[in-house]
């Protein structure tokens, strides 16, 4: 083997264990969101690297990882358990993935919005004061993206998504910031969701007064803009439950 061989063997090794580690990751956080262990033992590590083929140590970083997200514990004697869901880390974005993936929910999508409604109108109050030139270039490209979406140059969802992305940043509040993640995962389903109820696209006319507002440096209009933007898919979201009680 040359020197080149090996140096190339040590690169690939890591990284193939690390495709391992996240594989199973995947794996195990989803069957447990979904429920696969909510009537069964969670298995030990020794039956978990028997059953997907891999080491014990890819188990056992895979275990480690479901645990800091709040999936599972480890006590001694006890061994690993699974954690009931208010345990769970909803702001970890693996998290949220596996749960949206499940049977859908309209409660989770609520809660997500709601939990918008706290957030983006005050991102984008801060956004209204704060954002730099850069800033402002970002959130006019989302919308400018949007815009093309429409004419069926771009992709709606990336580009609704990058708006609303890009007004968190500009809040210039790194707080604000850490969202990002979570709100793009989040809105994946939201997004698809409420243009399928709606049978369109976002409204880039709502989209934009809230960019003119931020532009405007109105922090109350800002608000006010992104509270209504949002408001709309709340209230889309509660039209849906009640068609589903009557």
């Amino acid at each position: 083997m040359t020197m080149g061989d090996g140096r190339n063997e040590g690169v690939l090794r890591p990284s193939l264990g690390r495709n391992l580690t996240y594989g199973m990751l995947d794996s195990l956080g989803r069957a447990i969101v979904t429920g696969h262990y909510e009537h069964a033992a969670f298995p030990t590590e020794a039956e978990l690297a028997k059953q997907h083929g891999v080491s014990r140590s890819v188990t056992r970083e895979a275990v480690k990882m479901l645990t800091a997200k709040g999936l599972l514990s480890a006590r001694p004697r006890q061994g690993t358990m699974v954690q009931p869901a208010a345990s769970w880390n909803l702001f970890d974005t693996d998290v949220l993935r596996w749960l949206l993936e499940r049977q859908f929910s309209i409660d989770l999508l609520r809660q997500f919005n709601q939990l918008r409604v706290a957030i983006e109108p005050e991102a984008a109050a801060l956004a209204a004061r704060f954002a730099t030139e850069a800033d402002l270039a970002a959130i006019s490209a989302g919308l400018a993206r949007m815009e093309a979406a429409e004419r069926g140059d771009d992709d709606t969802l990336d580009a609704d998504i990058t708006f609303h992305v890009a007004i968190l940043q500009a809040s210039g509040n790194p707080f604000y910031a850490q969202f990002r993640d979570m709100v793009s995962t989040a809105l994946h389903t939201s997004i698809r969701f409420t243009n399928r109820l709606k049978g369109r696209t976002a409204n880039v006319i709502d989209h934009t007064v809230v960019r003119d507002a931020i532009a405007a440096r109105d922090p109350d209009a800002a608000r006010i803009a992104m509270r209504a933007l949002i408001g709309d898919v709340l209230e889309l979201i509660e039209q849906v439950e009640s068609r589903q009680t009557s």
